[in-house]
């Protein structure tokens, strides 16, 4: 009799995924527990689904190309709910979208929720946004316009309102032991002698007192997220029925948040160890066998040397998907310097990484920007940390004198000299303040200035993601403050409600929505027609001889491209020295790129067929 296609996929990948689970559990029982649970997920899986997995499966590389462009919105700020979101795919489609990321929407206490990632159950919707029905029928809806679907899985921790919390609470050891309890002290304050904290001024400490327990419980990021243990094979086992449970209603990208937290170990930082790279191997795994359609994404907001790990090998891969977070950071920053160089020495670290690796591209998101920069290399030019990180953070909340930039500051710490930045694109590139000082030029250079940094985001390999309101310049909420839900927390600053009339505002000439939102729509349809910006390209960085001016060079199929952006506040001359001719993609014209003339926070995509 042959081998359904479930077995015959286990039989492929089950004695690698077999000797993983032993290596950490040490358990036949349990791992024929876990088999029989991905049967019955793979049994749960419509024929729909199936489908596209076996689609997906003879074109592996589906989410790579010139043609992907994501957009990260939040379901109550985009559309209402559920069902409003599934309203709006029209203009979706419109901006070019094709991969959907909706932030945190599974059931969370509105009062303890940390934007969603302190989930109280894994299996069912928050009710204000709709149901698990909703849900499956809204990826169904995109499925049908070929929008693939991505939902963070918040698998770190839970909140402490979860069943199995509440029961550990109530004194059941079975459900204590999903999460780090200890009687006294003593053994957290072990840990705490080597693991960083992550919000030392809002959330001091990795451990919190637990009244009802009596005990104390590892609580990494805020008191009520309590940090599941995965050395319990119980824990691996029932999350990633949940993170299954997902897939089964449409959801094609797995976000796998704060994945390097998730194995503690005492005497260690309790971040990036091995046995975490174990676990998400095996999720890889566990995918390719029940749905091998879905795609994971790896949220590693740490320098490159840790990131890149994430990737796995090319024999036994792990993320499909990382951010590209270092790249964003050196972005911001080279807007509040006006220099390059920094950003030139990131980006030709990542144009070093094997093609097969596939960033998500992005200038914001969600979250705040951290300054996690390689201050090893700043130090060459006299920059050290602390001042450096002072004047980023002056200069891009429009403190610095002459500065257009609109921010907030996040999680500031006086003591350490340290804070992380909050803002809309349009906000921190100028585009608040030139409106507000009704200054026609200043806006046109701030327009100038967003196109900018969004077209370089579009010149780098992998998946650009734009963040929901930037296609229309949407600038800071500042309406968060008079809710004291969110009054503590400027990362609201950006989290704002999608302000439809000013997307009603794309559609008439001259203003500034237009111009933005038509701007981009621009560089998606030039990325889309020329091959040059397939991921196959060759990359490298080019010498301007001008430190206000990036170069970026591309070659593919007897195509090569000169993309040159000007971070300064005046006009500048990029010295290429290239004395072909080429055209300038933008405007059809011819240009020599010998010396290429940019005004203030202009660029030019320089095209050419070998």
């Amino acid at each position: 009799m042959p081998l359904s296609l479930f077995h015959q996929r286990l039989r492929q990948f089950g004695h690698e995924l077999q000797e993983l689970h032993m290596q950490l559990y040490h358990s036949e029982k349990e791992f024929a527990d876990f088999v029989a649970m991905l049967e019955d997920s793979y049994e749960q899986r419509n024929d729909a689904l199936k489908a596209l997995d076996a689609s997906r499966e003879q074109n592996p590389e589906w989410f790579r190309g010139q043609n992907m462009l994501g957009m990260l919105i939040y379901t109550q700020c985009f559309g209402g709910n559920l069902k409003g979101v599934r309203s709006h795919l029209d203009y979706l489609q419109e901006a070019g979208i094709n991969y959907l990321h909706l932030m945190p929407l599974l059931e969370s206490p509105p009062d303890r929720s940390d934007g969603g990632y302190a989930v109280a159950n894994f299996r069912k919707v928050q009710p204000s946004l709709g149901t698990m029905e909703d849900l499956a029928d809204l990826t169904s809806a995109c499925r049908e316009k070929n929008i693939a679907v991505c939902l963070d899985f918040v698998m770190n921790h839970s909140s402490e309102d979860h069943e199995w919390a509440v029961r550990a609470k109530c004194g059941e050891k079975e459900y204590q032991d999903r999460y780090f309890f200890y009687d006294n002290w003593d053994i957290p304050n072990e840990f705490e002698k080597k693991v960083p904290q992550v919000f030392p001024t809002t959330a001091p400490g990795n451990f919190s007192w637990c009244e009802e327990a009596q005990k104390v419980v590892m609580t990494t990021f805020y008191p009520y997220q309590w940090d599941l243990n995965y050395a319990n094979p119980a824990v691996f086992n029932d999350m990633t029925d949940n993170m299954l449970f997902l897939c089964n209603h449409g959801v094609d990208v797995i976000r796998l948040d704060a994945v390097p937290y998730i194995w503690k170990a005492l005497g260690t930082p309790c971040r990036n160890l091995k046995e975490v790279h174990s676990l998400v191997r095996m999720m890889r795994i566990v995918c390719e066998i029940v749905c091998p359609g879905t795609l994971l994404l790896g949220e590693v907001v740490m320098e490159p040397s840790k990131v890149v790990p994430y990737f796995g090998t090319v024999e036994k891969p792990e993320c499909h998907l990382l951010y590209n977070v270092t790249t964003m950071a050196s972005i911001w920053h080279t807007v509040a310097t006006k220099d390059v160089r920094l950003l030139k020495h990131q980006m030709e670290q990542v144009f070093s990484l094997p093609k097969q690796y596939t960033f998500l591209n992005y200038l914001r998101c969600h979250d705040d920007i951290g300054w996690g920069l390689d201050y090893g290399f700043l130090r060459r030019f006299g920059q050290e940390e602390i001042p450096h990180k002072k004047y980023l953070n002056d200069y891009l909340t429009g403190r610095w004198m002459g500065s257009f930039a609109k921010g907030e500051l996040y999680n500031d710490d006086p003591r350490l000299g340290d804070a992380r930045l909050c803002g809309t694109t349009a906000s921190l590139c100028g585009i608040e303040t030139a409106k507000k000082h009704g200054d026609k030029a200043k806006i046109a250079e701030a327009i100038r200035r967003d196109a900018m940094l969004h077209a370089l985001m579009f010149t780098m390999s992998g998946v650009p993601v734009l963040y929901s309101g930037d296609e229309i310049a949407q600038e800071n909420d500042y309406a968060y403050h008079e809710d004291p839900l969110k009054a503590e927390d400027s990362r609201y600053l950006h989290r704002g409600n999608l302000d439809w009339k000013k997307a009603a505002k794309r559609n008439l000439k001259n203003t500034i929505e237009n111009k933005v939102f038509c701007a981009i729509r621009q560089q998606e349809a030039l990325r889309a027609k020329y091959s040059v910006f397939d991921d196959a390209a060759d990359t490298w960085v080019l010498d301007t001889h001008n430190d206000h001016v990036l170069g970026l060079g591309r070659y593919y199929r007897k195509e090569k491209l000169l993309a040159l952006f000007n971070f300064s506040d005046e006009p500048q001359v990029a010295w290429v020295q290239d004395l072909s001719v080429y055209t300038d993609l933008l405007t059809g014209e011819q240009r020599d790129a010998g010396a290429v003339q940019l005004p203030a926070g202009g660029y030019v995509w320089l095209h050419r067929n070998m």
